[in-house]
């Protein structure tokens, strides 16, 4: 099944996670994994935070400041993971940044995230609309045992 979604419909949402980002709150809990990013290119200085119990994303937060795209997209990102194995996260992952790369993907996963299909068109903005994928990758990259 091919998502057949208009630009201005990509927009809307875009705009939608950019003033109303889910899940942009910071946590003091000592059980989250936090990683900073942040970019020589944009505004995007960001934190991710998730809670990973028994391999699954109890919880992911951010905070920082990000330009539209960072914003929406790890906005997007946290609550398409959340609740996830972090097998399934992976998955996700890979498959988020093999459409960023216009690679062939698995679009069945990606709910919302599909609104930035379109973004290596602005290569500018590829950095923006991965920082916090990234920054997920790296926690989860952390967080392995025998998977």
């Amino acid at each position: 099944m091919r998502f057949s979604m208009t630009n201005e419909m990509m927009r809307e949402i875009i705009m939608d996670h950019y003033g109303n980002p889910r899940n942009k709150k910071e946590t003091d809990n000592s059980e989250y994994q936090t990683i900073f990013m942040d970019s020589v290119s944009c505004i995007d200085k960001i934190y991710i935070q998730a809670l990973v119990k028994n391999d699954v994303l109890i919880d992911v937060l951010w905070h920082g400041v990000g330009c539209a795209i960072s914003t929406a997209s790890t906005s997007i990102m946290t609550e398409l993971l959340k609740g996830k194995t972090t097998k399934q996260a992976q998955y996700i992952l890979d498959q988020y940044l093999k459409m960023i790369h216009e690679e062939p993907f698995d679009e069945s996963v990606l709910d919302e995230a599909i609104v930035f299909m379109n973004t290596s068109r602005q290569p500018a903005r590829i950095k923006c609309a991965t920082i916090g994928w990234n920054g997920m990758e790296k926690i989860l990259n952390g967080n392995k045992k025998d998977r």
